[in-house]
């Protein structure tokens, strides 16, 4: 058998196996920062895969490695979760992990272990047809994610001087190769207000109205973005996620308001860009001058289970890649050669590890996963079993289209 049958072959051989070993890591609950016990799974069947090393770097992440070449690349999936919310919104049991139906349910499922244990399989399947390439092709299993998407990344890249040639991200893409997604930043506003009892709220200067009109005037923003020049991106978008609005008192015209804000950047909008327009659309809104606004953008600072220490300003850059780039070209010829059909070449809408990889540090990336991206975050997640075997597959052969392709 060639390569293309060898490959296919293993990844039908070990469906079950992938299956079953996403159905282990969904059961294993795994909030941000509370990672330990999946990360030790991994390790478990890294090496029970054969894998070459595997390690747990510094913030906790778990990096398995196969090959011994001089060039780098990396597949990447976070082993984090969100939490459940309301369980009522549930018609199973949440980390069930069960495997039935041609499925595998539960948190995590699609966003994104169903990525992680793809992952395995292909570096068993890479080992066992002694993949002895230009690669040393990585696995990293990434902590923290779901709270500050790329500091591990940025951690691995700054602290630990790992820093690959090529990355393929697995988060959720409905098996289409994805090439940019925008970028995102969580922006705070802070509005003050004059205090007075609330028998006579005209004494007083309220900053709960100002919240109000600031609160309208972000909605106007958010309707007068405009997309990027190639309107692959599409346009930003900014939202209110957060009010909190207090006083002396509850007989007490309110004299603080803080406004939080999700705001998704394009290409061509950074963080300096964002703030200014939030502060001249607020003081426009509250007739305060800029310099009585605070704007800011808050740090992400919780620490995760290695307690190790390290943070980030919460702004995470936007990234994309051409569609001619070789790495593009590479990962669309191992879709064809596999598959036989012509993938999908789109974007995200959510974000991913790759602002920090791509977005601050410019190392070509992809993403190509398991699962749908409106899985993600929602009740009742699932992903395919079939999506399991077309990505462990991709995954495995795509170092040996790189090599044909990427110099």
């Amino acid at each position: 058998m060639d390569k293309k049958e060898q490959i296919l072959a293993l990844a039908a051989k070990y469906r079950d196996y992938t299956a079953q070993n996403l159905g282990k890591l969904v059961q294993t609950k795994s909030y941000s920062s509370q990672e330990e016990n999946v990360c030790r799974l991994i390790v478990k069947l890294c090496q029970e895969a054969g894998f070459d090393e595997v390690k747990i770097d510094g913030l906790g992440s778990v990096i398995a490695r196969i090959g011994n070449g001089p060039k780098k690349l990396a597949f990447d999936a976070h082993i984090d979760t969100v939490e459940v919310g309301n369980l009522k919104n549930w018609t199973f049991e949440p980390f069930s992990g069960a495997v039935k139906d041609g499925k595998v349910w539960g948190r995590g499922s699609s966003d994104q272990k169903g990525g992680a244990a793809a992952m395995i399989t292909a570096g068993r399947i890479l080992k066992e047809l002694g993949y002895g390439g230009e690669y040393s092709i990585y696995f990293t299993f990434t902590v923290m994610e779901e709270d500050c998407d790329g500091m591990c990344w940025k951690y691995m890249i700054e602290k630990e001087g790992f820093k690959p040639d090529f990355i393929c991200s697995t988060e959720p893409t409905s098996c289409r190769i994805y090439r940019g997604h925008r970028g995102r930043m969580e922006i705070r506003i802070i509005l003050r207000g004059i205090s007075c009892h609330g028998s006579a709220p005209e004494r007083g200067v309220n900053a709960a109205y100002k919240a109000a009109k600031a609160a309208l005037a972000i909605e106007q923003l958010n309707k007068d973005l405009k997309p990027d020049a190639e309107n692959f991106l599409g346009k930003g978008t900014i939202c209110v996620s957060q009010m909190d609005v207090k006083g002396p008192s509850q007989c007490a015209v309110a004299d603080y308001a803080m406004i939080y804000c999700d705001r998704r950047l394009t290409w061509g909008e950074d963080a300096d860009f964002a703030l200014k327009q939030v502060r001249e659309y607020v003081s426009k809104a509250t007739g305060d001058s800029e310099d009585q606004i605070v704007v800011e953008m808050p740090n992400y600072e919780k620490i995760g289970w290695t307690k190790t220490p390290y943070s980030q300003e919460l702004y995470f850059p936007t990234w994309k890649i051409d569609r001619d780039h070789p790495l593009v070209k590479a990962a669309v010829k191992d879709y064809q050669e596999l598959f036989g059909a012509e993938p999908v070449v789109d974007k995200w809408t959510f974000s991913t590890n790759l602002v920090a990889t791509t977005g601050r540090h410019h190392i070509p990336a992809i993403g190509f996963g398991p699962g749908d991206e409106a899985q993600a975050h929602a009740p009742n997640e699932i992903t395919r079993v079939k999506d399991l075997e077309i990505s462990s597959a991709f995954y495995a052969m795509l170092p040996y289209m790189i090599e044909k392709g990427v110099k």
